[in-house]
């Protein structure tokens, strides 16, 4: 296993971490004591970081990975969430009350007294971030004075909104999802440049593009553009033809990125696990990369709108030391299907 330091928290995190929302069932049914084996297993590999949520699962993701670290909590680094419990705004609550409650509630359930990072979960989903600046993240600093957690970070899908935020307040990591593997870059364009000067942990999720990037392809949720998807099978039949394993190809091009410490990709299984770590034996083909690029040019970059419309990158738009909401309807996740970290 590669290891890297995550920012200015000096924690040696695996470069592959563990992406937890497969726990809670949020890409079909799994099985319990497989999920034991197989976190057994990437603990016995090197893999230290996990990261999971209330959200994944609705809590039953927690509730596994707790009961799969019985004996082993002390060899991890532990990561979860806090402000996002369902798949709509109206079910996210940011309020110094709820998130400090929030992390007792998931203490118990992953059966710890502390966890090592504290995130707040999907800040897009607020609806004014000032509440995340001057009431989330203080509070979340108050619960680690309390020794409920070590570092405080945040998540999310939109990068001008992550960039703002640890701008105008203190963070120890960033984690970003769906802005950085074979399909998208556009993470180097402000954010990770940022998170480098201000030496604040890198974190990235989704290097198989929340599944697209598979075999199997994508859950029917998945929220992408056809465009995007079509393009997605095209480079899964490149791949094929080419004799590579897309999911391997993809990983190894999220691991390659210089300043990130570590990249959560979702397992459940002991040979998820062992076919990731594998990734780590291989480097890819640069014809092949050549090949691929040609095939996502057209839809290069295109994301799409998770949370409040006003939060997203295409109607951002920051006006002297504060922002600007664009006029605009909510747009819930549960309608365009529900997006999660690490896959």
């Amino acid at each position: 296993m590669n290891y890297r330091i995550l920012g200015k928290t000096g924690m040696r995190v695996s470069t592959i971490g563990f992406g937890a929302a497969p726990l809670g069932n949020e890409y079909g049914t799994t099985d319990s004591a497989e999920i034991e084996r197989a976190v057994a297993h990437a603990i016995d590999q090197g893999i230290n970081f996990f990261d999971v949520a209330p959200y994944y699962g609705r809590k039953l993701a927690e509730q596994r990975l707790g009961e799969a670290l019985q004996g082993r909590r002390q060899k991890i680094i532990l990561a979860s969430k806090c402000g996002r419990y369902g798949k709509g705004v109206d079910e996210c609550d940011y309020s110094a009350r709820c998130v400090i409650a929030g992390i007792d509630e998931s203490l118990l359930r992953l059966k710890t007294d502390y966890v090592d990072l504290i995130q707040v979960h999907d800040v897009e989903m607020v609806l004014d971030p000032e509440q995340v600046i001057h009431e989330t993240i203080p509070a979340l600093r108050r619960v680690v004075k309390a020794g409920k957690a070590r570092w405080v970070g945040i998540t999310g899908l939109p990068l001008k909104l992550l960039r703002y935020v640890a701008a105008k307040v203190e963070v120890d990591t960033v984690l970003s999802f769906c802005h950085y593997n074979l399909m998208i870059t556009d993470l180097d364009e402000s954010l990770a440049p940022h998170c480098q000067s201000a030496n604040i942990g890198l974190i990235n999720a989704s290097p198989l593009h929340m599944g697209l990037l598979t075999t199997k392809g994508g859950p029917e949720w998945h929220p992408a553009s056809i465009e995007v998807k079509a393009a997605c099978r095209r480079v899964v039949a490149a791949c094929e033809e080419a004799g590579a394993e897309v999911s391997s190809v993809a990983l190894r091009f999220a691991l390659d990125h210089p300043t990130i410490a570590t990249t959560l990709i979702g397992m459940s299984t002991c040979q998820e696990v062992e076919k990731n770590v594998g990734v780590l034996g291989i480097q890819n083909d640069g014809g092949l990369l050549r090949r691929l690029k040609a095939i996502i040019e057209p839809v290069k970059n295109a994301s799409w709108l998770q949370g409040r419309r006003e939060n997203n990158d295409a109607h951002w738009r920051e006006r002297g030391n504060g922002f600007d909401h664009e006029a605009g309807e909510e747009l819930r996740a549960g309608k365009n299907g529900s997006t999660l970290d690490g896959r």
